[in-house]
């Protein structure tokens, strides 16, 4: 694997979970790394774990629903650590229901929060990425915007909505050597799945070929690749991390 010595990631909702298992994998791969999530205390632990591992990591409290926490929080990562090379956008909510009892708060909350977040997040880190002429954008879509699911109209509207942002971004960079890519994970056993009960974790890992639940390491590796000179050539791609769940 390529280092990522001398670049800097941004990874939002790195807090917990996807987030900040992709955190520490662009640590270890050399990337300064700005963790940015709601939660301040928990950040600074992660900033913590990357720093006594020999990293180097800041973190910053972003309300990805908010645009003005957006802008300020953009400003504040540049500021400290000039140009964002790598942007993880993972930050992400569930607001599950079937779609009659949907409120339209629910929907709203979560394509703020899911896609629109990382629109003007993106939108915001852009300019320096054109002027270095190198970037990486990485999404956290999931495989329900591939699939669909029950309960999820809200959810796999924004996940599916990520897929077209990043392939529409891949055609506008690509002269400007920034690569666009989402990955897809399937069910992947982090704070948001670990509501399950037993019944709905055995038929959850039946649609699974390999039989078992993906770990955040198993998507942190493919957000890594990614974000690696490794996968220049690649772009527009949705890389499914899912364990055979879905083979598109």
């Amino acid at each position: 694997m390529s280092s990522l010595q001398g670049k800097t990631a941004l990874v939002t909702g790195a807090s917990q979970g996807i987030g900040r298992a992709c955190a520490i994998a662009l640590a270890h791969a050399g990337a300064k790394i700005a963790l940015a999530a709601r939660n301040e205390e928990k950040l600074n632990q992660v900033a913590a774990e990357i720093t006594a591992n020999g990293g180097t990591a800041k973190a910053f409290v972003l309300d990805i629903a908010n645009e003005e926490s957006i802008k300020s929080t953009a400003k504040a990562v540049q500021d400290h650590f000039g140009t964002v090379h790598i942007l993880v956008n993972n930050a992400g909510i569930t607001k599950d229901t079937l779609l009659l009892r949907m409120k339209r708060s629910d929907w709203d909350d979560v394509i703020a929060t899911n896609l629109t977040g990382t629109f003007l997040l993106t939108q915001a880190l852009i300019g320096p990425m054109l002027k270095a002429r190198w970037g990486r954008i990485i999404n956290i879509s999931s495989v329900v915007g591939e699939t669909g699911q029950a309960g999820q109209a809200n959810y796999a509207a924004s996940k599916a909505g990520l897929i077209g942002f990043t392939k529409s971004l891949a055609r506008e960079l690509a002269s400007r050597n920034i690569t666009a890519n989402a990955v897809a994970p399937g069910y992947i056993e982090t704070a948001m799945t670990a509501v399950l009960d037993e019944k709905q974790r055995t038929a959850m890992l039946t649609q699974v070929p390999l039989g078992r639940p993906g770990t955040e390491e198993d998507v942190a590796k493919a957000v890594r690749f990614l974000a690696s000179d490794d996968a220049s050539y690649i772009t527009g791609h949705v890389l499914d991390v899912n364990g055979g769940m879905y083979m598109g």
